[in-house]
């Protein structure tokens, strides 16, 4: 894109790289469109990591506080996503290693056969019949309680693959893993799930 392109750009229309620059050339809407584009997906992962949805929104403004200070060390050769979801991720850690009970993770419908590159499908949306609306409930109480026994080192990788769509690549640059590590984590994290969820849906 052209410097006349840039200048004529909306925030809108800018990828990530381009908005990082802007805010450090001064726009002052630059920062506010990087927020706008990753605070809802930066939430539901520190929700889904940690299982507090009060606590997530606390590191969610912690992630942008952190982001703000430090953007100018941000290397715009690499990918932006990369970058704040490795923050964000080092914060629902530490919020892990600060409780002693265990996550609840919202996951998508259980599917028994994973296969390495396979996603899950969402939960069918079934508000408008009622008679799915206790079938529908167990289901996710049932995920939850399964997906919160998970070793939180795979159910990180889980929820990032899963949920976040991320590329094993992403993954461990984010996890700060290689990516044999990475792929064995959720092997065995579908595994471990596949094997506590099968005989509670049967």
């Amino acid at each position: 894109m052209t410097a006349v392109a840039l200048q004529r750009a909306t925030p809108d229309e800018l990828d990530d790289s381009h908005l990082a620059q802007q805010h450090l050339d001064g726009d002052s809407r630059a920062f506010g469109a990087l927020v706008d584009r990753y605070q809802t997906r930066l939430l539901n992962f520190i929700h889904r990591t940690t299982g507090d949805r009060q606590r997530a929104e606390d590191l969610v403004q912690e992630v942008f506080i952190r982001v703000f200070r430090h953007i100018h060390r941000f290397d715009q050769t690499k990918k932006f996503s990369t970058w704040i979801f490795t923050i964000a991720s080092n914060l629902a850690k530490n919020e892990l290693r600060n409780r002693a009970r265990h996550a609840l993770v919202l996951l998508p419908n259980f599917e028994a056969d994973w296969e390495v590159d396979r996603r899950p499908r969402q939960f069918e949306d079934r508000s408008a019949r009622p008679d799915h609306a206790y079938e529908q409930r167990y289901l996710q109480d049932t995920v939850e309680r399964c997906v919160g026994n998970l070793p939180q080192h795979h159910r990180e990788v889980f929820v990032l693959r899963e949920l976040e769509g991320k590329s094993y690549a992403e993954i461990a640059d984010i996890t700060g893993c290689n990516l044999g590590t990475v792929k064995s984590r959720l092997n065995r994290a579908r595994q471990r799930f596949a094997h506590a969820i099968k005989p509670l849906l049967e």
